[in-house]
């Protein structure tokens, strides 16, 4: 079955997504929320978690003190992240959830609107045009000397690394659908994708469950 259907389906299930996430990531997945949250998150700083699903990455960002939009074009993974909120320690307001896709952040916000962004699992849903046009937006949204940090799931390099990432991995996808009809897939080639977006100081955490944390710095812009 495609990774298309697995997020559909996934999609009618928001409840699920958690559990699933962390049988698939061998419970990996939380330490790739704080770590995304450690790389752009602050006292005082404004930050856009994009494609937030649950809100896990939002609610870790709060917790070190920012305020947080979390936009999801899911109202039920919305809906989900509000009654985290609700029980975790963050701040009264300090999270706002929008029901907005990726594609009309340029809509909704204007230049320099954050100091940071934050996406987890979304690049790797999203067509390779589409990931320019997500990573140009950010560019422009988040304010020069901002960062931003995107996490997806990534495979190895090489053939025969690749054939065992896969055989090594296909227990794990097979019980996690049966128990929770949940998915991911391995974004390629994502921390060249954002240094041809024309970001500075990019660089790759390596995390644990085949994981990657690309970060980055918005340039400062001409005059």
């Amino acid at each position: 079955m495609s990774s298309y259907v697995y997020m559909k389906v996934l999609e009618s299930t928001p409840q699920r997504y958690d559990r699933g996430i962390r049988i698939l990531s061998r419970g990996n997945i939380d330490a790739v929320y704080q770590r995304l949250a450690e790389r752009v998150a602050g006292p005082g700083r404004k930050i856009i978690d994009v494609g937030c699903g649950t809100g896990n990455v939002s609610i870790a960002c709060a917790r070190r003190g920012s305020d947080v939009v979390g936009l999801d074009i899911n109202a039920g993974m919305l809906e989900v992240a509000r009654g985290k909120t609700e029980s975790s320690a963050v701040a009264p307001g300090s999270v706002e959830w929008l029901e907005l896709g990726a594609l009309e952040i340029e809509d909704r916000f204007g230049p320099d609107a954050f100091d940071g962004a934050v996406s987890c699992l979304l690049f790797s849903e999203l067509t390779p045009d589409e990931q320019d046009y997500v990573l140009a937006t950010l560019r422009s949204r988040v304010r020069p000397g901002g960062t931003i940090a995107i996490a997806d799931e990534v495979a190895p390099q090489g053939g025969a690394a690749r054939v065992w990432w896969r055989v090594r991995r296909a227990p794990l996808v097979a019980a996690t659908w049966l128990l929770t009809q949940t998915s991911t897939h391995p974004a390629t080639g994502l921390e060249a994708r954002v240094r041809a977006a024309g970001f500075d100081d990019v660089a790759s955490d390596r995390m644990p469950g085949d994981f990657a944390v690309v970060h980055a710095t918005v340039p400062e812009r001409s005059a």
